[in-house]
């Protein structure tokens, strides 16, 4: 988005950082990208780390808040949704019970569908050795949660009702992991009829575009993985003092 820089957006291409770019481009609200890449540490700096303490990405500043001091720096992306979502007005019902659907099926896919889908992806595809009954218990979850999914998205042309919001911002960058995580998606017509329904809309289009300069398309190196799946406590502030 161009414009005077209201938000920075310390940003990846992964799902949690696709829902942060799906919201600013549908709200229009200026923004710059600061690329954080993940495979290469770059979350251990202690920069980013001041404002974004787990040293994981997506994270923002907001340098014009609404209260008109300091800027603003936050981490968790369910959190920069709803922060970015009450800031303008946007995406997030004002009555009490659309806010109260949209608030349930945000804090749906932050504790169900997007660390399922995580612990599910990783046993497919990065773990060193395959071990069926990890695989077969993340498998079952995220189906079982696709079910839930469905079933909603049956009776709502959106996930929290009529309009698109954070909730779908948040679960659709997730949802479209169903072929590695080898979920069948004819199983599933409404999840299909909703992916298809976001996938056209111009702000998707956009904010897929844009992570597309940050990713190689190249597979996970091993140095990556080490990075990624290795930390512990005194590995992650290791890397920090030496960034």
């Amino acid at each position: 988005m161009i414009g005077v820089t209201m938000i920075e957006l310390y940003y990846w291409p992964t799902p949690n950082g696709h829902k942060i770019t799906l919201f600013l481009e549908e709200a229009g609200v200026p923004y710059r990208i600061v690329p954080v890449n993940i495979g290469a540490g770059d979350q251990f700096k202690p920069d980013f780390l001041a404002f974004s303490p787990n040293n994981r990405m997506p994270a923002i500043v907001d340098r014009a808040p609404a209260d008109g001091g300091e800027p603003i720096g936050m981490f968790e992306s369910g959190a920069i949704l709803l922060y970015l979502a009450e800031k303008t007005g946007r995406f997030i019902p004002q009555d009490v019970r659309g806010r109260k659907a949209v608030l349930e099926w945000l804090f749906w896919q932050m504790g169900g569908l997007g660390p399922m889908s995580g612990q599910a992806g990783h046993f497919l595809s990065y773990a060193p050795e395959k071990i069926p009954y990890a695989q077969e218990r993340y498998g079952k979850e995220v189906n079982r949660l696709y079910g839930v999914l469905d079933r909603q998205l049956a009776r709502h042309a959106f996930i929290a009702g009529a309009d698109y919001s954070i909730a779908d911002m948040a679960t659709y960058p997730w949802a479209l992991g169903w072929e590695r995580l080898q979920q069948d998606l004819t199983a599933f017509p409404a999840i299909a009829r909703w992916i298809e329904a976001i996938e056209a809309r111009p702000a998707t289009l956009r904010a897929y575009k844009l992570g597309e300069q940050y990713s190689s398309g190249q597979p996970m190196t091993e140095e990556a993985k080490k990075i990624l799946f290795g930390q512990t406590a005194a590995s992650t502030s290791q890397a920090a003092g030496k960034a």
